[in-house]
């Protein structure tokens, strides 16, 4: 029990300081010429491609570079919307830290950043995954892995401590690799 307040205390510390860093108070606006919230860059038609649908359902979308949030975010709330710039943040830990919502059985994904982007290209663009805009397991298990690698702790730790947090009461995990060894 003590695990899962630590756990939920980092994820609400992480989420205030998300939401009050990147809150500006406006509207999302169209997708052509909007600035991104994250970085005050202004996107040009061009940052992002169609949407597909995958066989799971979920919607995909490419666009330029990680700082560059998909288009079927617009309208989002600022929670969603957190949860994937919190993602783009931390590529180097999601890949090994498993998601327990059930997504590795019913959309294929081998861990928690997939729920938010399916693959990270080579040229820096990125398809982005909309199955974390519907899944509060998957954002609270990004959010909290970003709080706890911001506090210091080390991967294989927040590996340990999301899987003891999400082991009982919650869908099988995904099938996902162990960090490699420091």
């Amino acid at each position: 029990m003590k695990k899962l307040a630590i756990t939920t205390a980092y994820s609400i510390v992480l989420s205030a300081l998300l939401l009050s860093a990147c809150g500006s108070g406006q509207s999302p606006s169209s997708h052509a010429g909007h600035s991104n919230e994250t970085s005050g860059i202004t996107e040009s038609d061009e940052s992002h491609q169609a949407h597909t649908h995958v066989s799971s359902g979920d919607l995909q979308e490419t666009t330029a570079s990680l700082e560059i949030l998909p288009t079927f975010l617009d309208g989002s709330s600022k929670t969603i919307r957190t949860a994937y710039q919190t993602a783009a943040t931390i590529t180097d830990v999601l890949p090994y830290i498993p998601c327990y919502c059930g997504c590795g059985e019913s959309a294929n994904h081998k861990s928690n950043l997939n729920c938010f982007i399916a693959e990270i290209k080579s040229d820096g663009s990125v398809v982005w995954d909309d199955h974390g805009t519907r899944c509060n397991v998957c954002i609270e298990i990004a959010v909290t892995s970003a709080a706890m690698k911001s506090s210091g702790i080390e991967l294989e730790r927040i590996r340990q401590m999301i899987d003891e947090t999400y082991q009982e009461g919650y869908a099988k995990p995904t099938l996902t690799q162990l960090p490699p060894v420091s």
